[in-house]
């Protein structure tokens, strides 16, 4: 699979640039130039009734795309936002508080830091379960889940700080035991980095990921898969939740739609919309699938890992399956995050770990060059 003459704009911006950093920005493919002009001309050719082309075509057209790639069976239970906040926030304002909620200690800052607050304005009651050792996890937290005292239940299907996966996230999900409670995974380092498949759990699981990271679509563009009988009356809503009774005006009650819409906010950049669609339709005329993605970066990983040559101790260790970064444990971290930005190599990292992500815009020789940058680093 050779896709990375298809981000020629990106790549040729900085031509000496090494972004191994595709687990926070991911480059865009030059399909989405195109896409974000459309955007552009679509509102200057309808103005006000670009609206009726963006959820009559553009948006259904998407969220087809992203069902298929998630194995849902059919569409309608999507809703696409600008962030996965607003969703998440959107979620929980369907609980009565406190809400009892049960996660764990690896969830990305957007949640961890929400979280917290809540607790501090005495709105919920948090369990957090460590994910490390990972070799216990799932049992640890499939007990948890099980004792039947939690509201919500929010779970990462790939930890943003080690790329660890969750292993038998169907059967995590089934051992639950409260059936009113709401289950939340957060799929955002899984969708389009590797096979995601939810259909066998789509009537219980809401699922939040978007275009920022391997999505290859920029900010702007989140979506909610929102299974059906959960949070039927979102108190925080936005008129995009209420378009079907825009016409008949204003009802005694806040009326909602049964499907994903519910869960609809108001007024935001539409621009993203055109770009996931336009990167997974060009992705289905390739005719590349997440598993070809994650067949793509694991080659590249091995190839990295065999050299010898490396930032610290890998997290997870290599029996683990992991998404698509590898992260390594060293005091150095930072030293060595900055040591490879003065060289044009863009990483990051989180306290003591760097974080060096893959993607399809990498070949063999990019790989070459990062380790014989990095090893003249560590041997400085």
């Amino acid at each position: 699979m050779n896709l990375k003459p298809h981000f020629s704009r990106f790549l040729e911006a900085q031509p000496d640039r090494l972004h191994f950093a595709a687990h926070s920005h991911h480059p865009w493919p030059d399909v989405s130039y195109e896409a974000h002009k459309r955007a552009w001309l679509d509102a200057a050719e309808m103005i006000d009734d670009k609206w009726e082309n963006i959820l009559g075509t553009v948006m259904p057209r998407a969220t087809k795309r992203i069902a298929s790639i998630l194995g849902l069976t059919g569409s309608e239970t999507l809703i696409i936002a600008p962030n996965t906040h607003e969703l998440l926030v959107r979620i929980f304002s369907c609980l009565e508080p406190p809400v009892r909620v049960l996660t764990t200690n690896s969830e990305f800052h957007s949640f961890t830091r929400q979280s917290r607050r809540w607790e501090e304005e005495g709105l919920a009651i948090v369990d957090r379960v460590p994910a490390e050792p990972f070799e216990t996890f799932s049992e640890r937290f499939t007990r948890e889940s099980r004792a039947g005292v939690h509201d919500l239940i929010y779970l990462s299907e790939v930890f943003f700080n080690s790329g660890f996966v969750v292993p038998d996230l169907d059967r995590i999900v089934s051992s639950i035991s409260e059936e009113k409670a709401f289950v939340v995974i957060d799929g955002y380092h899984a969708f389009m980095a590797r096979p995601t498949n939810i259909g066998s759990i789509q009537d219980r699981v809401f699922y939040l990921a978007g275009g920022y990271k391997y999505a290859m679509s920029g900010e702007g563009v989140c979506f909610l898969h929102a299974p059906p009988g959960y949070g039927e009356r979102p108190v925080n809503t936005g008129w995009y939740a209420g378009f079907g009774q825009l016409e008949s005006g204003v009802s005694d009650r806040v009326a909602y739609g049964s499907d994903g819409t519910r869960f609809a906010g108001a007024t935001y950049d539409s621009s993203g919309i055109y770009r996931i669609d336009a990167v997974l339709g060009w992705l289905e005329e390739e005719r590349v699938t997440p598993a070809d993605i994650s067949d793509h970066v694991q080659g590249l990983q091995r190839r990295f890992m065999s050299t010898g040559v490396t930032p610290g101790t890998l997290v997870p260790s290599e029996e683990h399956t992991r998404g698509n970064f590898l992260t390594y444990q060293s005091d150095r971290a930072a030293d060595l995050y900055e040591a490879l930005h003065a060289r044009n190599v863009i990483t990051d990292h989180r306290g003591d770990r760097v974080r060096i992500g893959f993607g399809v815009y990498h070949d063999e020789a990019d790989v070459d060059r990062l380790v014989t940058i990095l090893g003249e680093i560590i041997r400085t």
